[in-house]
């Protein structure tokens, strides 16, 4: 119960936030970042509400055989 109440408070308290921001600065500082492998999504990154529609999906569900029924 105690480390649950200790996470709990630091991320309360934003302790995680301010430990990723200072560790991308020591890599940024060290040159050791590749944005070009950077991954973004709605985990970290609030989504905009109201966006484009999205235009209908296209099924990936395999066609039906014909029938070989007379």
């Amino acid at each position: 119960m105690a480390c649950w109440r200790s996470l709990r408070d630091w991320n309360e308290a934003g302790v995680w936030s301010r430990l990723h921001e200072l560790l991308l600065a020591e890599l940024h500082s060290a040159g050791r970042l590749d944005w070009d492998r950077a991954v973004i999504d709605t985990s970290h990154v609030r989504a905009a509400r109201r966006g484009p529609k999205a235009g209908r999906a296209r099924s990936t569900a395999p066609d039906r055989a014909p029938s070989i029924m007379f």
